[in-house]
């Protein structure tokens, strides 16, 4: 039938576009499930060598992240900063570009949205809200910005520059709660002014979960129709490819490289905002959580790709929520988890070395058995 890719249309040639655009689909998803697997598998060994039983580890994790309503609820709880952390590694890694610092950004856009909502007490949630939301997006954007800016315009590597400021942010957190921002009713555990109630964010319906969740979905959706379906995206991806190409054919080079980091500074900045609109109330140390870091391994293990950070984000979100569980049950400290996303991130890394190099299993291979 005409237009119809016949088996022996591949096996001659003619199909060698399409068995390329398979293997590489195919790299994408074996690829980093298997290196997730090997982690695990590594773990184990771990586990075993300091006398613990890997399967019983596997299964109070089932049971703490997954196994009950309310361990579902704790889960997609924490997986809200975490689908936006991600997205901040993932969207600049579209250039070429591995911006780690996440975590500071999330941070100020936490005392953004606390210093802000000082301000503006007694303003209707409905207005309130979403001028939180933008303080935090624009104190995320305008910190990892800088760092697309440095890249471009002095050559600065951005893997060092956003870790180097994300350990700054975290200091001018500490130093902005702990004096000009801080409540003086805050003794114990210095931080801002407890939030208006209207402009605490609610629970999506029929879920103890906080709307967070709904909007990072939105916005890994958003990152995938602005990648994959935009000129934008395709400029993007065309200047990770090969940035001296894309300079020839007249891409804005320097506009994409300080927009793209802008843009995933924002997503990790409203992580910050709903970490102090719906979780703590107030903007306090407890917004250094480590979800930035978390990100990177969700970033890395959905190969970058927004829509495949939705699942990766709520498995790495089970192991965060079932970390309590294991810690009393097996006698394990609560940092296990930490070390189990080690070994997943060295795995990830190391099967970094294998894409390209997959062989598909082609008709021709086949015949030669």
């Amino acid at each position: 039938m005409a237009g119809q890719l016949t088996f022996d249309a591949v096996a001659t040639g003619q199909g060698a576009d399409t068995r390329a655009w398979l293997a590489r689909r195919a790299e994408a998803v074996v690829l980093p499930v298997g290196a997730l697997i090997v982690g695990l598998v590594a773990f184990g060994g771990f586990l075993l060598a300091v006398g613990k039983s890997p399967l019983d580890f596997y299964a109070l994790v089932h049971t703490g992240a997954f196994g009950s309503g309310f361990a579902w609820q704790n889960t997609l709880s924490r997986t809200a900063p975490l689908l936006f952390a991600a997205l901040c590694v993932a969207i600049p890694a579209r250039l070429g570009l591995v911006v780690i610092g996440g975590e500071g950004a999330i941070v100020l856009g936490g005392v953004a949205t606390g210093a802000l909502a000082a301000q503006i007490a007694g303003v209707p949630g409905v207005l309130g809200v979403p001028l939180l939301a933008l303080a935090g997006a624009l104190a995320g954007g305008l910190w990892l910005g800088a760092v697309g800016a440095l890249r471009h315009y002095r050559g600065v590597n951005e893997t060092i520059s956003s870790l180097l400021l994300a350990y700054i942010a975290i200091a001018l957190m500490n130093h902005l709660v702990e004096g000009p921002l801080r409540d003086p009713a805050s003794l114990n555990k210095p931080s801002t002014a407890p939030l208006d109630a209207a402009l605490r964010v609610g629970d999506l319906p029929g879920l103890a979960v906080h709307w967070g969740l709904g909007v990072g979905i939105i916005a890994c959706i958003a990152a995938w129709l602005l990648i994959e379906r935009t000129t934008w995206g395709f400029a993007a991806r065309m200047t990770g490819g090969n940035v001296r190409a894309a300079q020839v054919q007249g891409l804005p080079v320097g506009w994409l490289i300080v927009g793209f980091t802008a843009l995933g500074g924002a997503m990790a900045g409203l992580a910050g905002m709903f970490e102090v609109t719906a979780v703590h109330g107030s903007a306090n140390a407890s917004l250094a959580a480590g979800y930035g870091f978390t990100g990177i391994l969700i970033a890395f293990l959905a190969r970058h790709n927004p829509l495949a950070i939705i699942p990766v984000a709520i498995l790495l979100a089970g192991f965060e929520a079932s970390s309590g569980l294991v810690q009393r049950r097996m006698d394990l400290p609560q940092a296990t988890t930490m070390v189990l996303q080690g070994f997943v991130f060295i795995a990830i890394l190391a099967s970094e070395a294998l894409y390209g190099r997959l062989k598909p299993f082609t008709p021709e291979r086949w015949r030669q058995r």
